[in-house]
């Protein structure tokens, strides 16, 4: 019984990460003024989250990587958001659509607290109609998952 408690244990330490990846989101505060504005403060969160997956999937393995931070410089939804709809009977959630996209930037650092590595991304779609079937944060998704790809990349080089 001890012996298997043992071998379950070590199994167990094979599985988990080396050290735990910290992953601090913000939001630029002119973007911040455009979530009040025009889209509704409750999308920081729904963008935060997103954005932090992205990052903790991608750079969890990344060698010397201890905290990583990230800030939401501006984004722009494929469909309306909630707020959007309450401010505007005219919008419609499944008809409207729009092109999207998003500006991030990003420091990474040792867990020293030195900086190792830093990206500034932004993409925003030109073409309407790749917007179609799009979800709200469709293209804001995907600049955090190239962001995150190129962060990694980065960092490893």
């Amino acid at each position: 019984m001890r012996t298997a408690l043992l071998a379950v244990a070590g199994f167990a330490l094979l599985g988990a990460p080396a050290h735990a990846l910290s992953v601090e989101t913000r939001i630029s505060a002119a973007f911040e003024e455009k979530l009040k504005d025009d889209y509704g403060l409750r999308e920081a969160d729904i963008l935060k989250q997103a954005l932090a997956a992205k990052i903790e999937r991608r750079l969890a393995a990344a060698p010397n990587v201890d905290r990583v931070v990230v800030t939401i410089e501006d984004a722009v939804p494929n469909r309306p958001t909630f707020g959007q709809l309450n401010d505007e009977p005219s919008l419609d959630l499944v008809r409207s659509f729009s092109i999207g996209g998003a500006r991030v930037t990003g420091v990474a650092y040792d867990a020293a607290g030195r900086e190792i590595g830093s990206l500034d991304y932004d993409w925003y779609e030109t073409d309407i109609t790749q917007a179609i079937g799009s979800t709200t944060w469709t293209d804001a998704r995907w600049v955090f998952d190239r962001f995150a790809r190129k962060f990694a990349k980065e960092l490893a080089s």
